[in-house]
């Protein structure tokens, strides 16, 4: 891989140690893939944030990063292990946030924003058509590619801080237009109605698939709110990084000629395998993240009344912080749900606390019961809040 002398600089440690292996993380990746050169990245959004998933291991390792690592561009976290305010009120352990606090704080020292979000692109890191970035979080990924269409593969946690550190990423993959072309038509033969619909459907074309890239036909409208779901959905059961939606994403591709199908047999059949049977003694949305609108939809439904189950409200800090300012905030605690800010299902300790969660995300059905082994619900946000008020 040619790299230019500023490159080399970083490569022989002349710019510290924390460049020096970033930069060999990224020369090692880049001769893997057959890159020729590396590029420059505008932001960075890095996941591996949870102590849950780090141990002490990650946390030695980044301990080191920052001893002389400073970042170089535009930096966000995925969400931590747990809210990192309220963390006694969401029944986390004060030897967990301890550990998770030495995270953060390591991420900090070199200059990353500690904005613990999967949607980083709703609160300020958001690239711009055709940009090269390195993201890590798969729905942010996704959604990236496919819905904004900047560019970017779908980073480690160690390689996404390598190019914060450095600014730079290897060009290969999804950073070459050639890369970017369709490889499937997926025909949509019914209607797509709401959140769970949404990730019903990236639950079906994500077993269908896999990790193709779908050019998908049928789809009349998506919301932000459907379209982050979907790109959730379908990267969690096929891995895939980028989908064309006809009519709605920005990219123009070939249409390729094998297709697939998918009807509302098929959907239907989605949804029941994300239900299970059970007394639900959880509900939280906000897998990805949730937005401003899902929380003032969630007010509007809370208005005056009291839940009865325990009741997550997963969103990034500073989407909160709008949603305090504009009082929606208070009358969803009022109604004695909590917000579980820089954090969520998916990466929360959470095996053992309950046994039954009610969520709208086909992605927070599926690690629910990998990481936590709760049984699941997946259900409308409206249907959700009356389900917290029984």
């Amino acid at each position: 891989m040619k790299l230019a002398f500023s490159e080399k600089q970083m490569l022989s440690g002349a710019q510290g140690n924390a460049v020096k292996k970033s930069m060999e993380i990224l020369v090692a990746l880049g001769e893997i893939f057959g890159a020729k050169r590396l590029i420059d990245v505008s932001s960075v959004q890095i996941a591996g944030v949870s102590y849950k998933n780090l141990g002490e291991a990650g946390l030695e390792f980044l301990a080191e990063m920052a001893r002389d690592g400073r970042a170089r561009v535009l930096t966000t976290l995925n969400p931590a292990g747990m809210d990192l305010e309220n963390w006694r009120t969401l029944g986390f352990s004060e030897d967990f946030a301890k550990q998770q606090d030495l995270v953060i704080g390591a991420f900090k020292r070199m200059g990353v924003i500690a904005t613990c979000t999967c949607t980083p692109y709703l609160v300020g890191n958001l690239p711009v058509f055709g940009q090269h970035i390195a993201w890590s979080e798969s729905s942010a990924v996704a959604f990236a590619n496919s819905v904004i269409g900047a560019k970017t593969n779908r980073e480690g946690g160690p390689s996404a801080l390598a190019s914060a550190l450095t600014g730079k990423t290897p060009e290969f993959g999804l950073h070459l237009d050639e890369n970017r072309q369709a490889q499937v038509v997926v025909e949509v033969d019914c209607a797509i109605n709401d959140v769970p619909d949404f990730g019903a459907l990236g639950h079906v074309i994500g077993n269908m698939i896999g990790n193709k890239i779908p050019l998908i036909k049928g789809i009349k409208s998506a919301s932000i709110e459907e379209l982050k779901s979907f790109s959730a959905s379908i990267a969690t059961y096929g891995g895939t990084a980028l989908y064309h939606i006809e009519g709605i994403t920005p990219y123009k591709t070939r249409a390729p000629k094998e297709k697939v199908s998918v009807s509302k047999k098929e959907i239907d059949e989605a949804i029941v395998a994300l239900t299970d049977p059970g007394d639900v003694d959880f509900v939280s949305i906000g897998c990805p993240h949730a937005s401003l609108s899902e929380i003032e939809q969630v007010a509007k439904l809370l208005q005056g009344k009291k839940v009865r189950k325990e009741f997550w409200i997963c969103t990034a800090r500073p989407t909160k912080k709008i949603a305090d300012s504009m009082g929606v905030a208070k009358t969803i605690e009022d109604a004695g749900a909590k917000f579980a800010c820089d954090t969520c299902m998916a990466v929360s300790p959470l095996k053992g606390r309950f046994k039954c969660l009610a969520t709208d995300s086909a992605k927070g059905c599926y690690y629910a019961k990998m990481m936590n082994g709760f049984k699941t619900k997946i259900l409308p946000l409206k249907k959700l809040v009356e389900v917290a008020l029984e």
